[in-house]
């Protein structure tokens, strides 16, 4: 299934960078991140140090619900949990979504990851 707003030709065109990811812009943060075509736009964020907001991470949740305002995405499980007027109001679930052009999403509720620094093992007996 893919899912994409209309283009001025109606004809989406793949672009990718130049190592093969497409850009994720997120309209809410202003954000932008790499995701390969192999790997959720969920998967892709969290690589990038950007958590969006999800639950169950196989589309039923609807937690990462969020509004492809521009692009093309296809999905990696037959019926994603949205119904057909949310899809056909542009509607997506970034868990089971893949990039097939660049992104723009509006709507994210999205964090950075920090990363916890590494605490020294203590040494010698625990009292």
């Amino acid at each position: 299934m893919t899912a994409h707003l209309p283009t001025p030709n109606g004809i989406a065109t793949p672009l990718t960078t130049s190592d093969g990811a497409y850009t994720v812009t997120l309209e809410t943060s202003g954000w932008t991140y790499a995701a390969r075509a192999d790997e959720t736009l969920l998967q892709a964020g969290l690589r990038a140090g950007i958590r969006l907001a999800s639950s169950c991470r196989n589309g039923t949740c609807r937690a990462c619900m969020c509004h492809l305002e521009s692009g093309a995405i296809t999905y990696v499980v037959e019926r994603p949990g949205l119904s057909r007027d949310e899809i056909e109001e542009g509607w997506i679930l970034p868990c089971v979504a893949q990039a097939r052009t660049d992104v723009r999403l509006a709507g994210d509720n999205a964090e950075r990851v920090v990363e916890a620094t590494a605490r020294p093992l203590p040494v010698g007996p625990r009292r």
